[in-house]
């Protein structure tokens, strides 16, 4: 077993820069109590395959300068930030969870990685990833209990957002990568419509996945996403996240749709009761909760939506034949086994089959688009339960999948708990209106 030696807490950046304009604090002094932190728990703690103090305290000092002379870069500006290991920095290796790509370096910053610099964020290290950001865990525990996952596939950011050491992590969601991880691991998770924040330099490329951001609050989360999009915008052809330049005013939601998803028959009692009871709360406050047994729409969503897992796992699996059949020439055990059975499975299929798949897929996500006419978002749990005990499997993803599939912007926000430890509440929106989510999330976050 090993000790808990702290009690985590989240540390919004955003929080504090007021004290940099008026003199009583820098980004160097936020960083060094971040750094602290890391040295105290990261032993234990495995949020990092990489980790550059020096570096991040020379970006930290130039940050300080700028704000004391009132020219920093935006709002973000030091802002302790981690880089998932699938995304390429030009100063540290990728290895995408994968002894493939051990020291591995591209010799370029992601798109994403090169705006926040230019936002004048401080990049602290590269975070871990389970293995292509898919099934394989990594070694990183969930700083609630060290006994746990964190989630995956985001594994380091969640980890190292939710002890304290990053204000912002970056993450990708093919599957449940960026909600599921932030739900366990008590931070704010959001992954916005398909193609809304550039993924290019990113190794989680299907027609699934996305850039997200895990933060510390709504005010960071949204911030870190506004700067990355306004330098590099979205993925080519994709409208790009759109929105204020500060997190949205928040807005009180006429009504909301209680999606079950097939993860209802795998919650904990307590995790759907600690729902229910935020529902009535809802309720009490003027919310209209619309339910599958009163409207046939959301039934027939729901009944749609319950092989949204199986689905993307279709899918997934043929778009991962290349470049999986290339790294098994290279050397195929030092695949996980549910790669190669990923790339078993691509193998087997035809391009027939991947056809029917999106199709299938492309009817769903016009059928839940449908939903906007009765509710201004869905609301539902992030994850079945708390955590898992074991670090063996990053726990599962049911909850998490289904906006995914759908293609739509969702979050996850730290209301509630379960035996002590986080208990994620999830907000699903509808494509390209990542802002109203984000206000939603705001007056949510406020009734609590």
């Amino acid at each position: 077993m090993i000790e808990q030696k702290f009690k985590p807490k989240t540390r919004s950046f955003l929080a504090e820069a007021q004290a940099f304009s008026a003199g009583q604090s820098t980004p160097r002094h936020f960083l060094e109590y971040s750094l602290e932190i890391a040295s105290d728990i990261e032993a234990d703690l495995h949020a990092f395959v990489f980790l550059d103090a020096d570096g991040a305290r020379r970006q930290a000092d130039a940050s300080s300068k700028r704000w004391r002379e009132g020219r920093q870069l935006s709002p973000v500006d030091g802002l302790p930030v981690g880089i998932k290991d699938v995304i390429e920095t030009i100063d540290m290796p990728t290895g995408m969870g994968s002894p493939l790509f051990t020291d591995w370096r591209s010799d370029r910053d992601a798109a994403c990685v090169y705006a926040l610099r230019e936002a004048g964020a401080v990049i602290v290290g590269k975070t871990v990833t389970t293995e292509f950001a898919a099934t394989e865990p990594g070694p990183t525990r969930n700083p609630w209990d060290l006994e746990r996952t964190p989630g995956g596939s985001s594994s380091g950011s969640a980890a190292a957002v939710g002890a304290g050491i990053l204000s912002a992590a970056l993450g990708t969601q093919v599957i449940g990568s960026v909600i599921r991880p932030a739900g366990y691991c008590g931070c704010v998770g959001f992954k916005p419509t398909i193609g809304a924040l550039n993924r290019g330099g990113s190794h989680d490329y299907m027609s699934q996945s996305c850039l997200g951001v895990i933060g510390a609050s709504l005010e960071d989360t949204w911030q870190v996403a506004h700067e990355i999009v306004q330098r590099c915008g979205g993925d080519p052809g994709a409208p790009a996240l759109d929105g204020p330049d500060r997190l949205p005013s928040p807005l009180q939601p006429a009504s909301l749709a209680l999606i079950e998803t097939a993860g209802w028959a795998d919650a904990s009692e307590e995790a759907k009761s600690r729902l229910e009871q935020l529902l009535e709360r809802l309720t009490g406050a003027g919310v209209r909760i619309r339910r599958r047994t009163s409207l046939s729409l959301l039934d027939e969503v729901e009944q749609a939506i319950i092989g949204s897992l199986r689905l993307s796992q279709i899918i997934n699996a043929w778009e991962s034949r290349w470049p999986l059949n290339t790294y098994a020439q290279r050397d195929k055990e030092k695949l996980s086994q549910a790669m190669q059975r990923r790339l078993t499975e691509a193998e087997a299929m035809t391009l027939t089959d991947y056809k029917a798949a999106l199709e299938k897929r492309a009817l769903i996500r016009i059928l839940y688009s449908r939903l906007a006419t009765d509710c201004e978002a869905c609301i539902t749990l992030s994850a079945p339960g708390v955590a898992p005990r074991g670090i063996a499997s990053t726990g599962n993803p049911v909850f998490a999948v289904p906006a995914s599939m759908l293609g739509v912007p969702a979050l996850s926000l730290p209301l509630l708990e379960e035996q002590g430890m986080p208990l994620g509440v999830q907000l699903i929106g509808f494509a390209g209106q990542e802002a109203k989510l984000m206000s939603i999330a705001a007056w949510l976050r406020d009734l609590n």
